[in-house]
């Protein structure tokens, strides 16, 4: 039986692959979007305030693109170490031995796709929409993960006292 639940960490593998192949296809549709952008903006030839407004927009929707793409690669490498290889050759920043390091990864990663998501909404603001409560809920989410984070530190600083 201990043979079995050993072995049966590499079943992780399927979401380390799911994980990886969808951070992929997010990179690539990023970059051909980039590429699309630009080449409709040379066409387009539309220099002016709404022009610069759109495109601004339609970069800060695929900068989100990877940010979410990085998140996905966090994860399939954060699962690669902790379940199958943990001598994957990565910078020391990405190092993750405990669930808590990937947990620390992603909530990093996931304030900033937070951030990008309101500016967007700002730069689309139609002064018909409600953007306090909106921002006021993405507020108290990063808060939240902050405190979180602030926890889990505080934890790692006493515990290594």
């Amino acid at each position: 039986m201990s043979q079995i639940l050993s072995s049966s960490r590499y079943l992780i593998i399927v979401a380390v692959v799911g994980s990886f192949l969808a951070s992929v296809a997010l990179l690539v549709y990023g970059g051909v979007e980039v590429v699309t952008l630009i080449v409709e903006t040379a066409i387009e030839a539309d220099i002016s305030t709404k022009g610069a407004k759109k495109l601004v927009l339609a970069f800060i929707e695929v900068v989100d693109l990877f940010l979410l793409s990085t998140v996905l690669y966090i994860i399939a490498l954060g699962l690669y170490e902790l379940f199958i290889d943990d001598n994957v050759a990565v910078p020391d920043w990405l190092t993750i031995h405990n669930l808590d390091d990937l947990k620390e990864k992603l909530i990093g990663v996931i304030i900033v796709v937070l951030g990008v998501l309101f500016l967007g909404q700002v730069i689309t603001w139609d002064n018909e929409r409600d953007l306090l409560n909106f921002g006021a809920a993405i507020a108290l989410v990063v808060a939240a993960l902050a405190y979180f984070l602030s926890l889990k530190k505080k934890a790692k600083s006493d515990g290594e006292k």
